[in-house]
């Protein structure tokens, strides 16, 4: 934390981004000396570094080239914002499970290899997130020591949010119920609102305001396909029937016998019963 707080305002500046979602840097977990800590590969840095989010910042030293980018990161290892780090197995008995990590003797900065981070970066944000949450069960806990008019306000808001859930389910009964009487009626049956369960916006989901419930065409993909795999099924069962069952006249072919006889040795035609 010393050494840290030594470090410029430009290498500052490098760590936030670095550390912030704006580098979109894969950020792994790991085991060190027991604790968990997050680390990430040289290379991401680098490709963070030469990112155009990175161009746009001010007060940071420049990486116009990887050469450069190498330098920035090579120099912020001595105020110990991030160390080098070797990666062993898993901590675990799945291999999913967090690696193990130790500190390298010698602290150099290469795309090949991880690096454990020992800053967390901004708090601000933690924060605000830890008041919000004091002040929300703060007015929980005060309710009735609100004005009357607040009070009030938040009654009718809690009633409209309960009257919109109870129309959902409601519309949902409805809907339901028509589908199964045009079932009966008017085959194959209509229904209303059929987006209402769909991945789409709130307005969408009333659009169109009824549809028959017609089967979705197959692509032409699966059409081809199925196409085919009726094809090698028919092909399977007619090479796979026997002459016996077909009916009508074949060819059988007559074994050798050894005699001179031409005739010995041609096909023979027989006629068989049909069952």
């Amino acid at each position: 934390m010393e050494q840290q707080t030594k470090a410029p305002q430009d290498i500052r500046n490098v760590v936030n981004f670095l550390r912030s979602s704006k580098s979109e840097m894969k950020i792994r977990v790991g085991v060190l000396n027991g604790k968990r800590v997050d680390y990430f590969k040289g290379k991401a840095a680098v490709k963070a570094l030469l990112s155009p989010a990175y161009a746009k910042l001010k007060n940071v030293p420049k990486a116009a080239n990887e050469t450069e980018a190498l330098a920035v990161l090579a120099g912020i290892i001595p105020f110990a914002f991030y160390l080098r780090v070797d990666r062993g197995q898993p901590s675990g008995s799945s291999s999913s499970s967090p690696k193990h990590l130790q500190i390298n003797q010698m602290q150099m900065f290469r795309p090949e290899d991880y690096y454990a981070w020992f800053y967390e970066g901004s708090q601000w944000t933690t924060y605000l997130g830890g008041i919000g949450m004091v002040a929300v069960m703060l007015a929980g806990v005060m309710f009735p020591l609100w004005p009357p008019t607040l009070r009030l306000g938040v009654w009718y808001l809690s009633i409209g949010v309960l009257g919109l859930i109870g129309l959902f389910f409601a519309i949902a009964i409805v809907r339901l119920i028509f589908y199964i009487i045009t079932i009966i009626v008017a085959s194959p049956g209509i229904w209303i609102f059929p987006q209402l369960f769909a991945d789409v916006g709130f307005v969408d989901s009333f659009i169109p305001l009824w549809e028959w419930d017609l089967p979705k065409k197959k692509s032409k993909k699966k059409k081809r396909e199925a196409g085919e795999k009726d094809g090698k099924k028919s092909a399977q069962d007619s090479g796979a029937s026997t002459p016996n069952n077909a009916g009508g006249a074949f060819i059988e072919e007559v074994d050798d016998s050894g005699d001179s006889r031409p005739q010995s040795r041609n096909a023979k035609v027989e006629e068989v019963d049909e069952d």
